[in-house]
């Protein structure tokens, strides 16, 4: 395979998990508003939609490849803050492992801004 289609297969995995996460959330707001209050977050009923706004939009910019770099140091951000937000519970083996998954997406995306999104992406087309 290709480095430019496995970095494109990379990019489109790494994209789908927020895309489904952010449209997610759409179809219950009072719920995961609720869950938002839980962990503290002010404005919660707001910041579900900044959430979903920043999940699907990030999401579709990592898989079209565009402004990729920015795209993914920000998602990497999310992953890592949302890991401590609300799942460092070590005593609780599965928030465990959703943090060490968020952990490593993160570094995913730390790899993908370093070696930047591959030729085929919107990136690669406008860089000429």
């Amino acid at each position: 395979m290709s480095h430019s289609t496995t970095v494109l297969i990379g990019r489109i995995l790494l994209a789908l998990i927020f895309i489904m996460a952010g449209l997610g959330k759409i179809g219950d707001p009072a719920n995961n508003a609720a869950y938002f209050e839980s962990l503290g977050l002010p404005m919660a009923a707001v910041m579900v939609w900044l959430v979903v706004a920043f999940e699907v939009l990030a999401g579709i910019a990592i898989l079209i490849g565009f402004m990729t770099r920015p795209a993914a140091y920000l998602l990497a951000l999310f992953c890592i803050a949302s890991a401590l937000l609300a799942h460092f519970d070590f005593g609780d083996q599965i928030q465990m492992i959703m943090f060490l998954k968020n952990l490593a997406i993160a570094g995913g995306f730390l790899v993908l801004a370093a070696n930047g999104p591959g030729s085929i992406s919107l990136d690669a087309k406008r860089a000429g």
